[in-house]
């Protein structure tokens, strides 16, 4: 069932900010750190389960499955990329039943066409808008609570321009979309006239090494932004951790004080050993 809360925090005008999590172990630590939602990165969720690009190859069950084990796992929140809602229009209606059952607060689908490509790479080719809106609204119909929120994202601000991108999110917005999604934006300029432009809640993107400017969430408000998400952080802090981690073992042999390891016990509590000791002296094995 969608978290009430989100949509109350939308209503009462607060800034949401938003972790990527990508599979189990982050969605513990982010659930924990307080932030207000969490959000579920197609990019980082294909890379760790997959080891591939987020371009199109995971399916709305591969994704679906990890959501749904994330969402399990916290008790915050979870915005979930739904790329293109995996196909037409009856797959929409499915992926936005499946999302929602699985506990999904908020489903972010995309106006690309097939197969899809991370938002802040080149080579984005859209769908007509007129199809996309048909998507809004099998979307909106789809959902049985209005507290399970669509966010429509339009990735043609790359390939099309700015005017077609804010053109586009005026008209998701009047197709019933809770809230807009203008990916990759330029500069902060082109941030604010999204802003100015749209009369919806609208959703920031920053992501690092992206294409948009890495903004504080004070000024992300400040120029009208309601949500803004950061899902890149958790798998570039991993695969830097992993990478470092890994040489200094090769280079020394064992892994020295040069590595910040998170303590073992502490990671015990995380993952929830505690329940299984204390139900393991509750209920012993017999021979």
């Amino acid at each position: 069932m969608a978290d009430p809360k989100l949509r109350q925090m939308l209503n009462a005008g607060d800034f949401i900010l938003a972790p990527g999590i990508f599979d189990g172990i982050s969605a513990l630590l982010a659930d924990r750190a307080g932030f207000p939602a969490l959000y579920v990165t197609g990019y980082g969720t294909v890379a760790s389960h997959m080891g591939l690009p987020d371009a199109g190859i995971a399916t709305y069950r591969d994704m679906v499955e990890r959501i749904g084990m994330m969402v399990a796992r916290t008790s915050t929140p979870v915005i979930a990329d739904a790329d293109t809602g995996y196909g037409g229009l009856l797959n929409v209606r499915h992926t936005v039943q499946g999302y929602e059952a699985a506990g999904v607060t908020a489903l972010q689908m995309e106006d690309q066409e097939f197969p899809k490509r991370c938002g802040h790479t080149l080579g984005r080719r859209v769908i007509p808008t007129a199809d996309m809106c048909r998507k809004i609204e099998v979307a909106v119909d789809s959902r049985t609570s209005d507290d399970f929120l669509i966010v429509a994202r339009t990735d043609s601000r790359t390939s099309l321009g700015l005017d077609e991108a804010i053109a586009r999110g005026r008209a998701y917005a009047a197709a019933g979309a809770d809230v807009i999604f203008v990916e990759s934006p330029e500069s902060e300029d082109e941030m604010k006239r999204v802003c100015d432009e749209i009369d919806a809640p609208l959703f920031a993107n920053m992501v690092n090494g992206g294409r948009t400017p890495l903004l504080p969430a004070e000024r992300l408000k400040e120029i009208g932004y309601a949500i803004a998400i950061h899902p890149a952080v958790g798998f570039l802090a991993m695969g830097a951790a992993l990478r470092d981690a890994y040489a200094d073992l090769k280079s020394h042999g064992e892994t020295t004080e040069a590595v910040d390891l998170h303590d073992f016990s502490k990671f015990n509590e995380l993952v929830g050993f505690p329940d299984v000791w204390a139900f393991e002296k509750r209920f012993p094995e017999t021979d």
